[in-house]
């Protein structure tokens, strides 16, 4: 048995990157793309259950995580930018025959789904974001409230160190955020696997630098000629992490980025893909059926 028992697996060659991806269904496509540390294995409980619900679901490591490869870093870190990972996942959906699909998007990974339905708007039906506000919102909001509790964005941007320190004992480092009874056991030892090698945790801090630089001037540019996104918008956010918290209603955020959003807290932590499949699932499928519930601005 494997961690997506009965998907199939695909490597597509984006011709930067080779990215590994899980699928499996019929009907409309949904792409689910994973956050750091994870890989695509952590939708290993939601995936399944959309796919009773008719979808064709589609489980990408985004480039550098897991299985998928990252071409070396450059001096700008845009090799790791959420354009070029969001390039990746629309070449991967076309190599599955999908010109437009819904995409989903949890932590690191709703970072590359707002960058793709930004740059190819055409392309995406319905958008799911999960636990998140836009990096450049994130940074213009810096307290010590969001240093403290955030502190691993700065500390991950810094050059090499975190490569030594993380290298040194690269499960002991992730361990306390990584327990096997919540993930999974298969999903927990994926994890492992793909933390302890050394280019897939450069190409994870590399998303943490882009995203301090690269990726905070696109979304800087965007919001200077005023893009939006096009497509129906979902958020969902933990209600036992820290998004409210620090910023209240994310909804209020969001709908300066969205031309339609809705959504709602989960009663869950942060990884709820995990922890609150069941839950994370119905509010995506009555979400992509065009059902809506709880708040919403348009």
């Amino acid at each position: 048995m494997t961690v997506f028992d009965g998907f199939s697996t695909t490597v597509v060659d984006t011709g930067e990157a080779q990215i590994f991806v899980w699928h499996k269904g019929a009907g409309e496509p949904v792409v689910l793309l994973h956050g750091h540390p994870r890989t695509s294995a952590t939708w290993h409980r939601v995936a399944p259950l959309l796919v009773d619900r008719g979808y064709q679901v589609i489980c990408p490591d985004l480039r550098g995580y897991g299985r998928s490869t990252s071409p070396s870093p450059r001096s700008d870190h845009s090799q790791q930018s959420k354009r070029e990972m969001a390039d990746d996942i629309l070449a991967v959906a076309r190599h599955l025959g999908h010109e437009r699909f819904h995409l989903v998007g949890h932590d690191r990974g709703s970072y590359v789904a707002l960058r793709l339905t930004l740059d190819q708007p055409a392309s995406v039906d319905r958008l799911v974001l999960m636990d998140c506000i836009p990096i450049s919102e994130h940074l213009r909001r810096v307290d010590a409230g969001f240093a403290t509790a955030w502190w691993h964005w700065f500390f991950f941007a810094q050059p090499e160190i975190p490569e030594r320190v993380i290298n040194a004992d690269p499960e002991g480092w992730y361990r306390p955020k990584a327990d096997a009874a919540t993930m999974g056991d298969e999903n927990h030892a994926e994890l492992m696997d793909a933390v302890r090698t050394p280019s897939v945790v450069r190409s994870m801090l590399e998303d943490y630098r882009a995203g301090l630089s690269i990726d905070r001037e696109h979304e800087e540019a965007d919001r200077r000629v005023g893009r939006k996104i096009e497509s129906p918008t979902l958020v969902l956010w933990s209600l036992r992490d820290d998004l409210e918290s620090l910023y209240g209603d994310p909804l209020t955020i969001w709908s300066d980025w969205a031309h339609s959003v809705t959504g709602f807290g989960i009663d869950s932590g942060h990884h709820m893909a995990a922890e609150a499949a069941p839950a994370v699932a119905s509010a995506m499928s009555e979400f992509l059926r065009g059902e809506t519930r709880a708040s919403s601005f348009s």
